[in-house]
């Protein structure tokens, strides 16, 4: 674990964040980077899989759920390799494995994680604390700072120059956020009122936003409200799942800013004319025009999870049935 004081304090995160940049910098062998967790933190990392490799000429990146990365023992990994790691309690055992794994092999590894002296913590060689809570700032809860980091790790290894546009959008993300949820607060009341006894909805989307909708579908409806449902990625919707959409068929599709967009839209286009339950957001919604255009695409998707949270709360509110509440999870052993 590194050295440095752990801290939720901005000024002990920059410190943080500034030692893993660095750390990772002067690794000049490195031609890979894993990005791995479980549940909402895996789904974090997918936007920034697509970043790099979307950026990136000379790194190789994937992304992997914790116990496939550890069960694999991909050859690939080893002191040419930057291995992310994300877990809010920083218990996760799965996680914590392929920390260690990851270690083992010689990879370096970065950790996220709100538990401070956590296994995964201390299982790490670097490590990144984030804020979560109410009096948390959204500029420095763990997808914004993870974001961060790739950008400082692209400008570092590949010459670009996007930490500047990403960091003066992160540190927007205090007010942008607060937009959208002030946005969306009525229509997701009403929204939770109308489908408050739905047994199934479907979320949609591609590119830097995949993430967010599977995040939407596992985390939020599935594990909180016990409502079945699938991310369906907007390119494989003609490939199979379209066949299910029907008129009475919910879906909440996003259409984001990046490269995939027309892709997206292309889907939203078709469910939009057979289901008349579909919500679209869209991104050319949040207000993101003090954003350098430049770096739209990537950030779009730190505002679609509190858009979809306000519609998560309002679904629970009006099912009697709080986010907090499990059937299983840390509740027995599994």
């Amino acid at each position: 674990m590194s050295t440095l004081a752990l801290s939720t304090e901005t000024t002990v995160i920059e410190e943080q964040l500034a030692a893993a940049r660095a750390a990772i910098a002067e690794r000049t062998t490195v031609t890979n980077v894993v990005l791995t967790a479980c549940g909402g933190s895996y789904a974090v990392m997918m936007p920034n899989e697509y970043f790099l490799s979307t950026t990136a000429t000379t790194l190789e990146t994937h992304a992997f759920n914790a116990a496939e990365f550890t069960a694999r023992s991909s050859k690939l990994v080893g002191e040419n390799t930057v291995v992310i790691l994300c877990s809010h309690s920083g218990n996760t055992p799965e996680t914590v494995a392929a920390a260690e794994h990851a270690r083992s092999l010689g990879a370096l590894t970065v950790a996220f994680t709100h538990e401070l002296e956590s296994p995964l913590a201390q299982a790490s060689e670097y490590v990144i604390g984030y804020q979560h809570g109410p009096e948390k700032s959204e500029s420095y809860v763990a997808p914004a700072l993870l974001l961060r980091l790739v950008a400082g790790l692209l400008d570092d290894r590949e010459g670009t120059t996007l930490s500047a546009s990403i960091d003066d959008a992160v540190a927007q993300l205090p007010t942008l956020v607060g937009d959208v949820r002030h946005a969306h607060t009525a229509p997701a009341d009403a929204y939770g009122a109308q489908y408050k006894n739905e047994k199934l909805i479907y979320t949609m989307a591609a590119g830097s936003n995949y993430g967010t909708a599977y995040s939407f579908a596992i985390c939020l409806l599935q594990e909180m409200q016990w409502i079945h449902s699938q991310a369906i990625h907007a390119g494989e919707y003609f490939h199979g799942p379209f066949e299910v959409t029907d008129r009475d068929v919910p879906f909440i599709a996003l259409v984001g800013l990046d490269e995939t967009r027309a892709i997206e839209q292309r889907a939203v286009d078709f469910v939009t004319q057979h289901s008349d339950r579909t919500l679209v957001i869209d991104a050319n919604t949040f207000g993101l025009d003090s954003v350098d255009e430049s770096v739209r695409g990537i950030v779009s998707h730190l505002l679609f999870g509190p858009a979809l949270r306000a519609y998560a709360d309002a679904l629970a509110d009006h099912r009697g049935h709080p986010l907090s509440v499990r059937r299983y999870m840390w509740r027995m052993e599994y």
